[in-house]
């Protein structure tokens, strides 16, 4: 069973309920579950966001966060103007999911298994998830 790291993007204030639903989403898509998550991670922006630390104390994982100009250096696929101009790097799932996997520059990155899966949920307010194999072990 692979060990995996969640990186998470989301809106201030998302529901409980929405970022379940992404995070199920995101799961389904490369098969994997609940149980085989190992770590959590985000922008430092997010490490007092309600509904992430809900669930890290509910998978009891450890929850990660990187500044802005750690997960800047992580090359990634899908680079975001929008999140570059709010959070002051192109990317937070993608990264934060790589770097919490292992990333290390110069050395092959861990497998993006969820490069970008973005979800709205009924309260508005968006979240992106990605998911990626955890090397760190």
């Amino acid at each position: 069973m692979k060990s995996l790291s969640v990186g998470i993007g989301c809106d201030r204030d998302v529901s409980e309920e929405t970022l379940m639903t992404g995070l199920n989403l995101a799961l389904m898509q490369c098969g994997a579950a609940m149980p085989q998550i190992r770590h959590i991670a985000s922008i430092d922006k997010k490490s007092d966001e309600t509904a992430i630390l809900h669930l890290v104390q509910r998978l009891k994982v450890p929850f990660i966060v990187y500044p802005a100009q750690e997960l800047a250096k992580v090359p990634v696929r899908q680079p975001s103007a929008t999140v570059l101009k709010f959070m002051g790097t192109p990317s937070v799932s993608e990264a934060a999911a790589l770097l919490t996997a292992g990333f290390q520059p110069g050395n092959s990155a861990p497998e993006l298994l969820v490069e970008k899966l973005k979800f709205c949920g009924e309260d508005g307010k968006n979240v992106t998830i990605s998911i990626a194999e955890d090397q760190s072990i």
